[in-house]
């Protein structure tokens, strides 16, 4: 063997021994140790609860809304009828038949007990209440009968409901100017 066929041996022998080298440290960087495994695996676990944790309140927030306002297009399709009522009792009142405004307001009650219980509560308006948009429904203004009514309510028109929390139906009102 020539001294050149020596040498490229050689080289390929460190060539080869470079490379195996290389690899045993691509090995064991690619290969984690068993406690970053443990690790790694306590990281998943950990967001995965999280994550699950934050789906259950979701869903239980979302239900007790549902349960809260599953019943807001029933009250709201009552409103009318209860309004019926109220100006049928009115009526009744003038004409003066007791029996009649005895069995209307004997059946007025119950249907507005039945609602209360479910929640649906009547937003009160009065004369001289201040009037506020987000809560009451201005349909018109009038001049003012006196100055301390400037800019409050003189008149409701429509009553308005609540259910729980929420307005169904905002007050209809008449403001002073």
């Amino acid at each position: 063997m020539s001294k050149e066929e020596k040498i490229q041996e050689e080289e390929i022998k460190n060539n080869a021994q470079e490379a195996q080298v290389e690899e045993n440290q691509e090995v064991e960087k690619e290969e984690p140790s068993a406690e970053e495994l443990v690790q790694q695996e306590k990281d998943k676990y950990l967001r995965l609860f999280a994550e699950f944790e934050n789906y259950k309140k979701r869903t239980t927030r979302e239900r007790i809304e549902l349960f809260k306002t599953a019943s807001q297009e029933l009250m709201t399709a009552l409103l009318p009828i209860m309004d019926d009522f109220d100006r049928g009792l009115a009526e009744i009142k003038k004409a003066k038949d007791k029996e009649l405004l005895k069995g209307m307001q004997l059946i007025s009650d119950k249907l507005k007990s039945t609602l209360t219980q479910k929640g649906l509560s009547e937003i009160v308006v009065k004369q001289g209440d201040n009037f506020d948009a987000e809560v009451h429904d201005a349909i018109t203004q009038i001049p003012a009968p006196n100055a301390k009514l400037k800019g409050k309510i003189i008149d409701a028109v429509e009553k308005g409901y609540k259910l729980g929390d929420r307005i169904i139906r905002h007050p209809k009102v008449v403001v002073g100017q």
